[in-house]
């Protein structure tokens, strides 16, 4: 059986919670009722001890940022914490170093704004929260942002647009590494209903 693919999620204070839960709950599930575990997940933070999110929503990471094994898929959130850490160098390091080696790099809402921050936009496409597509465009003017966008899959890099967007992005990874089949099933546990960016769908952000 192939080793399950590690997923490190970023978690900071005021991120985003659904940008955190989202993807957390798709990795999470993926496979579990056919008894598969093709994702291992965990939180990571840049120092021991709880995270208040968003709204005051708390979390206990599983590691630190200093303690993080290499990580297949490195998810980074959004949320208004994202404003501060852009002007963390400890972290834009930090992102810099794990994202070097990982599979895929995601990101969900203003997340890509610490990317585009880490240079890791820089010649691509991508997508961000629909208020933050000028902020996303100063940080990282080499990046092409793509409006209305649900998620832009440019290879090694994906991006999401705001919130519960991070979901769809996260059943599209686990479609394309595992299957549609198993994808589907997922969105199917989780009772959503999966929105797929498909051509000719525009997300308004209304």
């Amino acid at each position: 059986m192939t080793a399950a693919r590690r997923v490190a999620i970023l978690v900071f204070d005021e991120a985003e919670v659904l940008d955190v839960a989202g993807p957390y709950e798709v990795f999470s599930v993926a496979g579990r009722r056919h008894g598969l575990e093709p994702f291992q997940v965990s939180l990571v933070a840049e120092r021991p001890g709880p995270v208040t999110l968003r709204n005051g929503f708390v979390v206990v990471p599983h590691a630190t940022t200093a303690e993080t094994p290499a990580a297949d898929l490195v998810v980074i959130p959004g949320g208004f914490g994202t404003r501060r850490e852009v002007d963390n160098p400890a972290l834009l390091d930090w992102i810099q170093r794990v994202t070097r080696e990982a599979e895929l790099v995601l990101s969900v809402c203003t997340g890509a704004l610490l990317l585009g921050k880490a240079g890791l936009l820089d010649d691509l496409s991508a997508t961000t929260h629909h208020d933050t597509y000028t902020l996303l465009r100063a940080l990282a003017p080499r990046t092409r942002v793509l409006e209305g966008e649900r998620f832009v899959d440019a290879g090694r890099v994906v991006t999401s647009a705001g919130v519960s967007a991070g979901i769809d992005m996260a059943l599209h990874v686990v479609e394309r590494l595992l299957g549609s089949e198993l994808a589907e099933e997922t969105a199917h546990y989780m009772e959503y209903h999966w929105d797929r960016n498909e051509e000719g769908l525009r997300d308004e952000g209304v």
